[in-house]
């Protein structure tokens, strides 16, 4: 792993991609959810869409797609 310091470039380019996402969750969050609430709430989101991209992409190459017989 790389221990040199992170450049103010790296760390905006991390957080346009972070906040958008945070965002999406929390504005589902119950009213007075706290931040800590909503991180968790997050990563549980997040693993639930990559097993979905997993699983779309799987269909998307027939994987998933149930074979017929013709005889």
């Amino acid at each position: 792993m790389n221990n040199k310091p992170l450049s103010p470039e790296e760390v905006q380019k991390a957080a346009e991609q972070f906040f958008p996402l945070f965002d999406i969750v929390r504005t589902r969050m119950p009213e007075g959810s706290k931040t800590e609430d909503t991180l968790k709430v997050m990563e549980t989101v997040c693993t639930l869409a990559q097993k979905l991209r997993i699983e779309e992409e799987k269909s998307e190459f027939g994987f998933n797609k149930k074979q017929t017989s013709d005889t």
